[in-house]
């Protein structure tokens, strides 16, 4: 919870740390916000230590942010990193407290302008530099929108350079936080950096419910948890029989599979014939082996074949058919022929 952690030491009140750093280079990671994405940034010697506030330039301007990680050794070709501009002073603090109502200040006014135009856009969150030469504006929207005139009234309140960034439903999520359907803060808001692609697919291999309420978050989209546990789901599922597999058990019960337990490693079979289900462990299910099915179809096949007699018997009687058959065609043709020769030449 880097802002929270960024509010209490921008609160605290202690020692001054240095302005400037000299000496050698080595390399820290960054983040600017909550859950924010790591940034590798060069520093001097001696580097700052996790925990400590900076001063960097980002695509937004001057931004207060919290080293998580590092110091560490700058590898070949990361000479052209990021340069940390300095450690965070007391004032640097204050200004960016007096940020926060600024961009309060600002959101509210946003709001305003926006329900004034009947634009069709949702505010979502203001954030301001440090150095307030920039404010960032993100909303969403079905579609594009022409904020042109939108732009123009904030430029003129607040005298800064305006952006407004439309960002996707997840991104909103991950801003605003909340509570998902666990009964904790939501994934995205708490620790995620990234976001993870999440497909049904994995749904499906943890034999989960596929409704659509239940596999979705706050967002409307699939839960990024649904990625956490899905490796070991798949490697621990292989040695689970497959839905609709037909097995047998050392008890003696031989059915179809219908549903798998993973967690307490049982598996339900289905009896057939209105003879019910049963719940077995998975030590006591015994899969059939892949050349056991095809020879018992082969033992099957003889049976449902009439007998070889008979079969002699039919053959002959065809070919029997086929000779009188051949008979009465070439007398027809004979006493075609005769009756031409027989006929008076005109």
């Amino acid at each position: 919870m880097e802002d929270a952690r960024i509010e209490e030491k921008v609160e605290v009140k202690g020692e001054e740390q240095r302005d400037r750093i000299e000496g050698g280079e080595q390399k820290v990671w960054v983040v600017f916000c909550r859950a924010g994405k790591l940034r590798p940034y060069r520093c001097s010697l001696p580097s700052p230590t996790p925990g400590d506030m900076v001063v960097a330039t980002t695509e937004k301007g001057l931004e207060l942010g919290l080293v998580v990680k590092g110091p560490a050794e700058l590898e070949p070709g990361e000479e052209n990193l990021p340069i940390l501009d300095r450690l965070a002073t007391q004032e640097d603090r204050d200004q960016w407290l007096r940020n926060k109502n600024l961009e309060k200040e600002a959101f509210k006014f946003c709001e305003e302008r926006i329900r004034a135009r009947e634009l069709p856009m949702k505010l979502v969150s203001v954030e301001s530099a440090l150095d307030k030469s920039k404010i960032v504006f993100y909303f969403t929207a079905e579609g594009r929108v022409d904020f042109r005139q939108l732009v123009k009234d904030l430029a003129k309140r607040f005298k800064a350079r305006i952006e407004m960034r439309q960002i996707g439903i997840r991104d909103e999520a991950k801003m605003l936080g909340g509570l998902g359907p666990c009964g904790k803060e939501i994934c995205c808001s708490q620790f995620m950096r990234e976001f993870e692609p999440v497909s049904i697919r994995m749904a499906k291999d943890q034999y989960l419910i596929l409704n659509p309420s239940k596999i979705s978050g706050l967002c409307g989209r699939l839960m990024c948890c649904l990625c956490f546990e899905h490796e070991t789901y798949k490697e621990v599922g292989q040695k689970f029989p497959k839905v609709g597999e037909k097995v047998k058990t050392s008890e003696g019960y031989e059915g179809e599979v219908v549903s798998i337990n993973i967690i307490e490693e049982k598996v339900l079979i289905s009896l057939g014939n209105a003879r019910g289900q049963v719940s077995v462990p998975l030590p006591q299910v015994i899969r059939k082996k892949k050349g056991e099915e095809k020879k018992r179809e082969e033992n099957k096949e003889p049976q449902k074949e009439q007998n070889p007699e008979q079969g002699k018997e039919k053959e002959k009687g065809k070919e029997k058919k086929n000779k009188k058959e051949g008979k009465g065609r070439g007398k027809t043709q004979k006493s075609r022929k005769d009756r031409k020769k027989e006929a008076p030449k005109k």
